[in-house]
């Protein structure tokens, strides 16, 4: 079982929770710990010749030291990029917190020292009317890291899922600050703000890159504070 275990929450949909993730990943690879990345549940997927898959989950797949199969990095991929839930609903499949962080703790008995577990656009995307993806890092127990696409607006979407997070009963021990809008005013002044009024360290600062390797992300990220 993995040493460290964080799940990688985002503020919004397109926010670059995939390329930090790798990010984060790959910036613990150079440290020489071993790394799984898990994307449980994937919409947007492409049918290939091992069934669906998707471009983030394969990135993880790729990136992490510890080499699982497709199926363990992502066991639950719809094709349609839409909500998940609303996949599963035209596709006759249901959504579980349970099975899904089921499916989670198998993969996570796999040694390694850092892993991390992707969720899919923000923290209260719904898989049913009962239950959100928030409910799956509350039955595992992981701490968060926030990653926040730093665009107008982005402020209160920040502060609202931290408090989400807290309220929920995990602790937030991390955030990373994406720059998705290059031509953003007052962009320093936006994330000292966030970075103010969070309760956890702001873990790096990615700019916005024509690069988007996670070699290429890494070299913004610190996780001192996640692995000491």
């Amino acid at each position: 079982m993995a040493k460290q275990q964080f799940f990688v929450a985002g503020i919004d949909t397109d926010v670059g929770k995939t390329v930090v993730t790798a990010g984060l990943l790959e910036k613990a690879n150079q440290q020489g710990l071993r790394t799984i990345g898990l994307k449980p549940v994937a919409a947007g997927c492409v049918q290939t010749e091992e069934g669906l898959q998707n471009s983030d989950a394969l990135l993880l797949q790729k990136t992490a030291s510890v080499k699982l199969s497709y199926s363990e990095v992502n066991p639950i991929a719809f094709e349609a990029a839409i909500a998940p839930h609303i996949a599963a609903e035209q596709t006759g499949r249901r959504l579980s917190a349970d099975r899904i962080a089921a499916i989670c703790r198998g993969s996570m008995m796999n040694p390694s020292d850092f892993l991390l577990i992707e969720g899919a656009g923000g923290w209260r995307v719904p898989f049913s009317r009962k239950e959100t993806f928030a409910d799956v890092p509350k039955l595992l127990g992981t701490p968060v890291i926030l990653v926040v696409g730093v665009k107008l607006g982005c402020i209160n979407h920040a502060l609202l899922t931290a408090e989400a997070v807290v309220r929920d009963g995990l602790q937030l021990v991390g955030w990373v600050a994406n720059r998705i809008d290059p031509d953003m005013s007052c962009y320093e002044e936006n994330v000292a703000t966030i970075d103010t009024m969070f309760q956890a360290p702001l873990l790096g600062e990615v700019p916005y890159l024509d690069d988007l390797s996670p070699s290429s992300v890494a070299e913004f990220l610190d996780i001192s504070s996640l692995i000491e």
